[in-house]
């Protein structure tokens, strides 16, 4: 019974401990992704496994372009292995604090909302795995640093463990 009572208090703890988009609403500057992803932007991005190491590097050139409502990330990365990949998103602001986006290797739609710099944002995405592929979930966190900065954080999960994460870096250049 005491090793049941330990495991449903850590529980409480973890859950108790999360960050809630609402934590963020008072930060500034704000974070509309209609007026951040405009233009030309440069990310710089690494990826690591569940222990902490870097199993990836990657640089990803960005065009952002937004049309009322709809907007467009156009994506190429350049991963340190030498591959290229690219991801076209379609965004779509359905509310002053709220987007859905969808892009091929993105399972369903996802979904995100901003508060003050911030925005979370939680999708499934196909990843390659030996001969095939694999949805994982990407718990992410995008924070403004000011106009032209931006970091953004993701947790991987399968099966609602952790496997890895991603931390990046983007700088608008125009």
């Amino acid at each position: 019974m005491r090793i049941l009572t330990l495991i449903f208090a850590a529980a409480f703890l973890l859950v108790g401990c999360s960050a809630k988009i609402d934590d963020y609403k008072d930060d500034s500057p704000a974070l509309h992704l209609d007026e951040f992803f405009v233009g030309n932007i440069v990310a710089h991005g690494m990826v690591q496994d569940r222990s902490g190491k870097v199993t990836q590097r990657f640089r990803a050139d960005i065009v952002g372009t937004w049309e009322g409502e709809q907007g467009v990330l156009d994506e190429v990365f350049y991963w340190d292995d030498g591959r290229e990949e690219t991801r076209v998103w379609q965004l779509t602001k359905t509310g002053p604090n709220s987007y859905e986006g969808t892009a091929g290797d993105v399972v369903g739609v996802a979904k995100g909302t901003t508060a003050g710099n911030a925005l979370h944002w939680v999708y499934q995405l196909e990843v390659p795995f030996r001969d095939s592929t694999i949805a994982i979930t990407l718990d992410d966190w995008m924070f403004l640093l000011d106009e032209d900065r931006l970091v953004n954080r993701t947790e991987m999960r399968k099966f609602g463990f952790r496997v890895g994460e991603i931390t990046i870096y983007m700088e608008r250049l125009d």
